[in-house]
């Protein structure tokens, strides 16, 4: 059955001045919407500015026909996939370097003596090598001339055309430039679902994983894709003790993602990628929280 939403509303404008409204009716996708939400329609609606402090008052879900496109459809159409692994205390990402220490530097408890009765805060204290969970490299990361994360611009973190290729560990770990070709790349983010993900935290995770060849990484550059990710313990083999994709990859100042997760999820393509991170200097690597923005066909 279709809903609607009746409410009041109190708009108060930061220059003076205010408007209200009574027994408003909207069309809305689902069984509730949030005030926020039809605070927003109504502000956009109306093109206000110098909006401040808004009330949704008396508000009442009702089953009713719609009546013209419901307000909250272009929020339900917008679905973000999380392609992060959580970090925590003790989590190793890398056999040899060390794991996280996550703890507190003031505890709530101790909080309490700087504060008034019921007001508590914690502080985290966190200690950690920067490949750590899902990361991201930037070329300072592989050369002392590079850019670091300070220097490389928000457009190369945020909302990337991307697209999936799809290459399971169990048919190859050798991914190689063969396996890259027939697909539309250039200008976007390459990220390759190889499944190794589902090995995360256990043994078999470090050792004998898929990996891109050289042959690869440059077929990739000279395509000018902006990004490469992966869900693999290393975009390259980590057999021997050279690492030809990062040189040749980051060499072109494309960025690297490693250690994805949930690429099963997404599409092979028509959505958009992000991986921000902090705004480090004298820092080639750090940990993202990487996600795909799909907008959803109903």
């Amino acid at each position: 059955m279709d809903k609607r939403v009746k409410f009041d509303f109190e708009i108060y404008f930061t220059n003076g001045g205010s408007i209200k409204g009574e027994d408003f009716r909207l069309d809305i996708l689902g069984d509730n919407i949030s005030d926020k939400e039809l605070a927003d329609y109504i502000i956009e609606d109306l093109r206000l500015l110098m909006v401040g402090q808004t009330k949704i008052l008396n508000k009442e879900i009702l089953t009713e026909p719609h009546k013209r496109k419901p307000i909250n459809k272009k929020i339900e159409n917008d679905l973000l996939i999380d392609l992060s692994h959580t970090i925590e205390h003790g989590l190793v990402t890398y056999k040899g370097l060390p794991a996280p220490i996550v703890c507190d530097y003031l505890s709530r408890e101790n909080s309490k003596q700087f504060y008034e009765v019921g007001t508590e805060f914690q502080i985290g204290k966190i200690e950690m090598v920067t490949n750590t969970g899902t990361y991201i490299d930037c070329p300072f990361h592989r050369f002392e001339n590079g850019k670091d994360l300070s220097e490389v611009g928000l457009e190369c973190f945020t909302d990337l055309d991307a697209i999936v290729i799809r290459i399971p560990f169990s048919e190859t770990l050798a991914i190689t430039e063969e396996h890259l070709k027939n697909y539309e790349i250039r200008n976007r983010a390459v990220l390759i679902h190889t499944g190794w993900d589902s090995n995360w935290n256990t043994e078999k995770y470090y050792e004998n994983h898929p990996y891109l060849t050289e042959g690869a990484a440059k077929y990739l550059r000279d395509c000018s894709i902006k990004l490469v990710g992966i869900d693999s313990h290393n975009i390259d083999s980590t057999l021997g003790k050279t690492r030809p994709v990062h040189t040749t990859l980051l060499g072109a100042e494309i960025l690297i993602v490693e250690h994805l997760c949930n690429l099963y999820l997404l599409p092979k393509d028509g959505f958009t990628f992000s991986a921000i991170p902090p705004k480090f200097k004298g820092v080639g690597t750090f940990p993202v929280r990487a996600m795909a923005k799909l907008t959803k066909t109903n």
